[in-house]
């Protein structure tokens, strides 16, 4: 029994890890995403909790029943024509693009507050990145099995602080802070869409190593509510800064500078830890699926991938982002429809 709850806690926390990554855990996603649109962005939130868990369970069946290997599997079973062509390449060049971006920030982070040579910071992550993605999907669950708790207990550390020491703690002040943005509800719509796609490349392979939908599906429930709580507890924290968290690449970081250093280092601390989760996931889901696809052993693939993203780490790729990250919002949006139709006529 215990080791069947062991079992959907990490899977929770595999889901949750991969979603969350260095965006959300700066707070940067929900600034954008949600924090923007005032007191309404917690509906939002809401909504995006609702579609995780009824993608996740779709996902999920659609994996076990057909036996499906990676996300292109997925995509080819859903969307078959010429639209899951795009889906597939804008997915993998998606995949890699930000498993770059990790690799620079890692680099810029150490850099930053270390005063140390930005190799160094992309040599480590790379490292160690390796020596979990050679663990396959064991690998991934324990890393995930630290990472989320110790993010939460970060995370509710901040709040009770916040509680205890903010005086305007309340609903009633929450809906008089003046919202940036309308259309919040598209905004929802399009954030979860994203984390749904990319997350397919995990709970795909998960299928496989546990072909039991119940579990998988709890798993996913529970971290679809736990990271729907997260979301909540830093929206709030971010809509009582504002507007001085717009000043910032890292608004948590405003948010915690209140406390002391110690809450700052704890929380850049996990800020890393969540882009090393983030950069497994990216490589794991690409790499699963050039071993499908190409025949290209697992492990050879993490090798190529990280070949791959390391030299575009140094190159100036804003302009590739600029258009993938709307591009791959956009397909992700329209594959969960597709998703969510095929799963009705398989039914």
């Amino acid at each position: 029994m215990l080791k069947k709850i062991g079992l959907t806690f990490q899977i929770a926390a595999v889901f949750i890890g991969t979603i969350v990554g260095a965006g959300l855990a700066s707070g940067q996603e929900i600034t954008q995403f949600f924090t923007t649109y005032g007191y309404k962005s917690f509906l939002g939130i809401i909504i995006c909790c609702i579609l995780y868990i009824v993608t996740g369970y779709i996902v999920a069946h659609l994996s076990i029943k057909y036996k499906l290997n990676s996300y292109n599997d997925l995509i080819a079973l859903v969307s078959p024509g010429f639209l899951g062509k795009v889906t597939d390449i804008v997915t993998g060049m998606f995949l890699i693009s930000s498993s770059a971006i990790i690799l620079a920030g890692s680099g810029a982070l150490i850099h930053q507050y270390f005063r140390l040579n930005k190799w160094i910071g992309i040599f480590v992550m790379s490292t160690i990145s390796l020596i979990v993605l050679f663990r396959d999907t064991k690998g991934l669950i324990e890393i995930n099995s630290v990472i989320v708790p110790t993010l939460t207990i970060v995370i509710v550390t901040l709040f009770i602080l916040y509680i205890f020491f903010y005086e305007n703690m309340s609903f009633a002040y929450v809906k008089t802070v003046p919202y940036h943005k309308n259309h919040w509800v598209f905004s929802s719509f399009l954030y979860s869409s994203f984390n749904i796609l990319s997350s397919t490349g995990v709970i795909v392979p998960l299928t496989k190593e546990i072909p039991n939908k119940k579990y998988i599906f709890t798993g996913i429930t529970l971290g679809s509510i736990g990271l729907t709580i997260l979301s909540l507890i830093i929206n709030l924290l971010l809509l009582l800064n504002i507007p001085y968290i717009f000043e910032y690449e890292i608004p948590l970081l405003y948010v915690a500078n209140r406390f002391g250093r110690l809450i700052q280092i704890m929380l850049l601390v996990i800020i890393w830890l969540e882009m090393f989760s983030t950069e497994v996931s990216d490589i794991f889901s690409v790499s699963k699926t050039l071993e499908q696809t190409f025949k290209i052993s697992y492990k050879v693939g993490c090798i190529l991938i990280l070949a791959i993203a390391i030299p575009i780490s140094q190159v100036g790729f804003v302009n590739l982002i600029t258009f993938l990250y709307p591009a791959f919002g956009l397909i992700s949006f329209i594959f969960i429809i597709q998703c969510i139709i095929f799963y009705i006529k398989d039914r």
